[in-house]
């Protein structure tokens, strides 16, 4: 089994958007990854995402499609930079990274 699609469902507005696309983009170059961008598809994240405590999906996260169909979540809290308070895509690419490689 191994990672065949990254799929991102975020929403253009979204703070965070930006930085998850950064992390969609080089991820799918990196590994060669094709890759599918959902617009607020609250029904996808509702099937495969995490949940507030009030059991409400949220945007933006990322997850893979692996070779045998199965969608997993790779990130959905991007991480901010400690010493500038900013959201760092740079860990996020790593924290996703990181799960991608233990797939399976």
């Amino acid at each position: 089994m191994k990672a065949k699609k990254l799929i991102l469902v975020t929403s253009e507005s979204h703070p965070a958007h930006k930085a998850f696309m950064e992390v969609t983009e080089d991820l799918s170059k990196e590994l060669g990854l094709e890759k599918e961008v959902k617009l607020e598809d609250y029904s996808f994240l509702t099937d495969y995402g995490e949940k507030d405590e009030f059991g409400m999906p949220f945007l933006p996260q990322l997850f893979v499609e692996t070779t045998d169909g199965k969608i997993q979540l790779i990130l959905s809290h991007m991480p901010f930079d400690e010493k500038t308070g900013e959201l760092n895509p740079e860990k996020g690419k790593e924290e996703a990274l990181n799960k991608i490689k233990n797939i399976g």
